[in-house]
């Protein structure tokens, strides 16, 4: 029985030489939603390619202004992002930075050097209702 147990794991046993990629696309995807949670921020700030993509499809992308590098065993991050009017920015960056490191972390197993908060824009209350209707 012992026998037939160490077969079993030297079956499932992963070599040395095989190796897991994860694209930046997923990085920037678990990035994207670790940052819509965080309150005070209103929107992602994408290129004008981002937006036209966005119109065209009809969807929005959870990828929409992050910027990623991945290398083997670590990632850069860079989140361009529009806060709602009247919140502290500091804050706001803070619990982004937290909660993209500890997302992709925890999902992809990457040492997250940096995560960059780059505040694109500031939405105000009268704006935020002009795009609701």
């Amino acid at each position: 029985m012992e026998n037939e147990e160490n077969e079993k794991l030297e079956e499932i046993n992963v070599t040395s030489d095989s190796s897991v990629v994860i694209s930046e696309e997923v990085v920037s995807v678990i990035a994207g939603v670790a940052v819509s949670e965080v309150k005070g921020v209103v929107d992602t700030a994408g290129g004008f390619a981002g937006g036209i993509s966005e119109v065209l499809s009809g969807k929005k992308k959870l990828s929409k202004g992050i910027k990623v590098e991945v290398g083997e065993k670590e990632t850069k991050i860079d989140v361009n992002i529009i806060v709602e009017y009247g919140t502290r920015i500091p804050d706001v960056a803070f619990e982004i930075q937290n909660k993209v490191k500890k997302a992709v972390k925890e999902m992809t197993g990457l040492d997250v050097l940096e995560v960059n908060v780059h505040v694109q824009g500031v939405r105000t209350p009268a704006e935020l209702e002009n795009k609701e209707n």
